[in-house]
């Protein structure tokens, strides 16, 4: 009874609190330079996206004044008289970037999966070569090569769409006439449509290697334990890999969104430039913000040049949003992910 009653004074005394050590290690010279040459770069870089969007908005200032918020709705550009605005060529560069961005996913996501999860390793390193080597491809060869080759074997892709889809008001073309296979085939090129396939083809390589990281980061333990359960290897990419990319897989798109929103020499070689909306991707005629500035570039005076830096500050809003938003979706998907097993 006495030790009970010990024991029991011992439990009612304060327990002194301990307190945690934090250990901290000195850098040595080496850490130091490379903390100061990081952050000397993250904050050039941040000084460099903040000067242009204060350029572009300074210059565009004058613009802005005069044209205000039918700056953003106004479908003609006649700086010259005060009339101007991206009302027109606005919704014609989204246009464009989701006709790129709806033929690249499948794509991209398609062989992300073959490189990262079926094809052999040597085949999956010409695979991953090649793919690179696409992004490496100057955009006027992609231009170049839309408007000479492609654009004249997608004519029958076009005329199908518009003729069995023509009810949907995206696929119809005015002016076509599905029952002559005489009718002229002009209403079909020079189409968003045709720039869109062309773009698809600079912005896969992006999109793919975005995918391709994040599948391949898939834990391996959750791997072997969805064949431990009996699963086969499409089992095991639906269960495992693709809800652990999921992030991979949407930031890739925007990414990929973001880069289809700016391209210009494919716009401007290929489409045939209209300052009115043309909910029509499969009818030629178009325009995009990008080439809008390099097609009036040579003939602007000094307002005009004002007018094309509020075109091009536009874009460059839009651009930054997509693409901070998809660097913050794949920097979380890096972090970890769920998958379904």
């Amino acid at each position: 009874m006495v030790m009970l009653a010990e024991r029991e004074v011992a439990a009612t005394k304060q327990v002194p609190r301990i307190e945690r050590r934090r250990i901290k290690a000195a850098p040595g010279t080496g850490d130091r330079i490379f903390r100061a040459g990081t952050r000397l770069g993250a904050i050039a870089v941040v000084g460099v996206i903040a000067s242009v969007g204060i350029f572009l908005a300074v210059r565009a200032y004058p613009a802005l004044a005069v044209a205000k918020f039918s700056f953003f709705t106004t479908q003609a550009w006649e700086p010259d008289i005060h009339h101007f605005g991206i009302g027109g060529v606005l919704p014609d560069t989204v246009f464009i970037a989701l006709v790129a961005i709806s033929v690249s996913i499948p794509i991209s996501l398609g062989l992300a999966l073959f490189v990262s999860e079926i094809a052999p390793h040597r085949i999956q390193r010409v695979l991953i070569s090649l793919v690179d080597l696409m992004a490496a491809v100057p955009s006027v060869v992609y231009a170049l090569w839309g408007l000479y080759f492609l654009q004249g074997h997608v004519i029958g892709i076009s005329r199908w769409l518009s003729t069995w889809f023509g009810w949907i008001p995206v696929f119809k073309v005015n002016g076509a006439n599905p029952s002559s296979p005489l009718a002229s085939s002009s209403v079909f090129s020079a189409s968003t449509f045709v720039v869109g396939l062309v773009v698809s083809l600079m912005v896969i390589p992006i999109q793919c290697s975005v995918m391709r990281e994040a599948f391949s980061q898939a834990p391996l333990g959750e791997r072997e334990a969805a064949y431990a359960l009996g699963g086969n290897r499409w089992g095991m990419i639906r269960s495992v890999v693709l809800p652990f990319g999921r992030g991979g897989i949407i930031g890739g798109t925007m990414l990929g969104l973001g880069r289809a929103l700016g391209e210009t020499i494919a716009v401007y070689l290929i489409i045939s430039p209209i300052f009115k909306v043309n909910f029509h991707v499969l009818q030629e005629g178009g325009n995009s913000i990008s080439a809008l500035i390099a097609l009036q570039n040579g003939d602007a005076d000094s307002f005009g040049i004002s007018a094309l830096m509020a075109a091009g500050l536009s874009l460059f809003a839009l651009t930054l949003i997509v693409n901070f938003g998809a660097s913050a979706i794949v920097a979380r998907s890096r972090s970890g992910a769920e998958s379904d097993l």
